[in-house]
């Protein structure tokens, strides 16, 4: 990202912070929104940005560091909002590269049947049960995780890609990467409660509009690349960044079923008779 070269300019005044994107568009930080959900308060204000184009197509937002001084929010506000930007396909993260915006586009990722809400409901409940034992367990198996244990992931992950390519079956590899996982945690009961729930904790298992809209693998190809961004945290014994990573990719997955949820029970909603004259 092109920045002007006045020292760190999202510092300069946290009333107005500026930067630049690579396209030249101002970058405003509005820190003080204490009184909002601070993600929530960032996701509003940087999706305004993006659907207003004064981020643009193709531009580099800032790094984390940044948008945290600009906002001044924690990192972990700032993950989790960009996790809802990726969600709402705003943004893209290239591990290594940058955040990237996105072609504004309407609706989400998928439309979900009226005849799926009772099914999301359970399998939200299921995100929010993975969301708080499988980010303390990516965190325990990047501080545990043995070689062996991690070329288990590694295979799994290859599966998952190749299959991706070839139209296979991304289920089984899919699970398989969030058991070893669990399993490298080096405590018995991850592993239990997570082969207990077997592949049903995979949504598009149970959900049909997640596998029918999927046709160029748009949607695998990103959760994919979700798990190689758990993958390089673990193996590199990162306990923080295992955890944000796995908390980012089982929170895009809420995200996105969460909208396609909302718009699917209000098309189910029925209309209000009209009122007589």
């Amino acid at each position: 990202m092109a920045m002007t070269d006045t020292g760190n300019p999202l510092k300069r005044d946290m009333r107005a912070t500026t930067t630049s994107t690579e396209a030249g568009a101002p970058f405003v930080g509005r820190p003080r929104q204490r009184a909002r959900g601070l993600a929530h308060g960032l996701v509003d204000d940087l999706s305004d940005k993006i659907r207003n184009q004064v981020l643009r197509p193709g531009d580099k937002l800032p790094t984390e560091s940044e948008i945290m001084q600009a906002y001044s929010v924690s990192r972990t506000v700032v993950r989790e909002a960009l996790s809802k930007l990726q969600a709402a396909e705003l943004v893209e993260t290239h591990h290594g590269v940058g955040t990237f915006v996105l072609q504004p586009r309407a609706g989400g990722v998928f439309r979900l049947d009226p005849g799926e809400i009772a099914a999301s409901v359970d399998v939200l409940a299921v995100l929010e049960l993975r969301i708080s034992l499988e980010t303390e367990s990516a965190g325990l198996a990047a501080s545990r995780r043995t070689d062996e244990q991690l070329l288990a992931m590694r295979q799994a992950l290859d599966e998952f890609e190749s299959n991706v390519s070839a139209a296979g079956d991304t289920v089984s590899p899919d699970f398989r990467f969030h058991l070893a996982i669990a399993k490298a945690t080096g405590n018995p009961y991850f592993a239990d409660i997570m082969s207990h729930l077997g592949t049903t904790i995979i949504p598009r298992t149970r959900i049909s509009a997640i596998r029918n809209s999927d046709r160029g693998g748009a949607y695998l190809t990103r959760v994919n690349r979700e798990h190689e961004e758990i993958y390089a945290a673990i193996a590199r014994r990162d306990p923080e960044s295992a955890r944000a990573a796995m908390r980012i990719h089982l929170t895009n997955s809420r995200e996105r079923l969460r909208v396609a949820q909302e718009a699917a029970q209000k098309t189910a909603a029925p209309t209000p008779p009209a009122s007589e004259a």
